[in-house]
């Protein structure tokens, strides 16, 4: 099922430059503040390709997605960017810290995997998607004709697949990001390994973790290649009967097992602001008609919150809000909660993140689902402690802090069909970028 390839990297010679100047977070994840310090670092960062500066007087023949292609050329040229000389997959170890200070490895591989509409039941996603930032990629792909960033599969396997790709050569890529975490990368140019992998991996499914937004970028430049080429966008079924091998079929992809221990999710909490009246006392009473609440000593920290949102998440959901100079822990859901819950399969409303944003926000709070897609009264912060900071200084008027999704949540409900709310999974650490790209000429 999943049609997996090796492919001849695009990389960047480390010989002529430093690996820790020119590679950089995923586009989505870079602030202002790290664009301009990746700008600095060196003048081959890659952030020029994938979030360059947009400048006043951008036209047609020179915006931001013509510069980008205009640096790839000339890194190309120069011989900053090199292609490797043998098809490959490449191994990719994370090793990082995380927020609860226990140390992980996260392994998994890079390759070609092939574009695949979501009917077809290889690919699935567990998260919708919005159409400004899929236009913004389109338009990249559009003119670069290559991928620079890596998408993050995951999928289920014993570890046949890591034991297959293990090596004791020291690695290819060895560099560390400004969180501390290494990244190393060791390429595998063994045909009859290759071999091996694509056969274990061909009856596989596959979960987008993160980079639903590109893949479904993917999807659309495909078929518009597919178009171009006099083939429709018929399907699979179309290119399969001219060119099943066109570069535009394939995407790059990071596949990891969903049982490898480094598989790591984290929460991303919800913040509240700029609401036009906002009562605590309110809040409280109406969120009484849906959950038990109990209103426990406000002056908690973030280890607090976290460990009193672990222990009472064992019984089923827990969710802690947050104001100014109260909290509450919400749990055990009562009949009434299932008023906002109509039309979810039982696998949606068992979810915290779920039962959050439809009976808290839209149903107590009356935030609209066009609102919050839109992020006019919400933002999301991974850091408990920020978001204790937001509240407590009257930059929010309530947040919520929830325990992570775990992975077998994230499979069942992908497998499904079925989606989550916007951000419900942080799978951390993020996938690095400047790695390896997949050029497409």
């Amino acid at each position: 099922m999943a049609d997996i390839h090796p492919f001849r990297a695009l990389r960047y010679d480390l010989q002529r430059v430093s690996a820790s100047q020119v590679v950089t977070q995923p586009y989505d994840k870079i602030t202002p503040a790290m664009q301009e310090r990746y700008y600095a670092a060196s003048p081959y960062n890659l952030v020029r390709i994938i979030l360059g500066r947009r400048e006043a007087e951008d036209d047609a023949r020179d915006n931001v997605y013509t510069r980008a292609a205009a640096y790839a050329r000339q890194w190309r040229t120069e011989g900053i960017l090199r292609q490797d000389s043998a098809p490959s997959i490449y191994t990719y170890s994370q090793t990082f810290t995380a927020p609860s200070g226990t140390s992980f490895e996260r392994r998994g591989f890079i390759a070609l995997g092939r574009v695949e509409d979501y009917s077809a039941k290889v690919v699935f996603r567990h998260e919708q998607t919005l159409s400004k930032p899929k236009a913004d990629r389109l338009d990249l792909l559009r003119t670069t004709r290559a991928h620079y960033e890596q998408l993050f599969l995951l999928y289920e396997d014993s570890g046949e697949i890591a034991s297959l790709l293990a090596t004791q050569q020291p690695p290819t890529i060895d560099v560390a990001d400004e969180y501390g975490v290494a990244h190393r990368v060791w390429q595998i140019s063994d045909p009859v390994v290759i071999a091996s992998v694509q056969e274990k991996m061909r009856d596989k499914k596959l979960v987008i973790a993160d980079g639903h937004h590109r893949y479904e970028t993917a999807l659309n430049f495909r078929d518009e290649c597919r178009g171009s080429a006099g083939r429709g966008n018929a399907g699979r079924a179309a290119a399969a009967g001219s060119n099943p091998q066109a570069p535009y079929e394939f995407v790059m992809m990071t596949f990891v097992n969903m049982d490898d221990p480094g598989l790591l999710v984290l929460p991303t909490h919800r913040v509240v602001h700029s609401l036009d009246s906002f009562s605590v006392d309110d809040f409280q009473n109406a969120s009484r008609k849906f959950f038990e609440v109990d209103e426990i000593a406000p002056a908690l920290d973030a280890a607090r919150a976290t460990a009193l949102l672990r222990e009472r998440g064992r019984a089923g959901t827990a969710l802690l809000a947050v104001t100014a100079n109260r909290a509450f822990i919400l749990h055990s859901p009562k009949a009434a909660a299932a008023q906002f819950l109509t039309g979810l399969s039982a696998r949606q409303q068992a979810l915290d993140v779920v039962q959050l944003h439809k009976c808290l926000l839209e149903g107590v709070l009356k935030l609209s689902e066009e609102s919050i897609r839109n992020q006019q009264n919400l933002s999301y912060l991974r850091e408990a402690s920020e978001v204790l900071a937001q509240v407590r200084n009257g930059a929010a008027n309530i947040a919520f802090l929830m325990n992570p999704c775990p992975v077998e949540q994230v499979r069942d409900v992908a497998f499904a069909g079925e989606v989550m709310p916007q951000k419900s999974t942080d799978f951390y650490p993020k996938l690095l970028s400047g790695l390896t790209a997949y050029a497409l000429d």
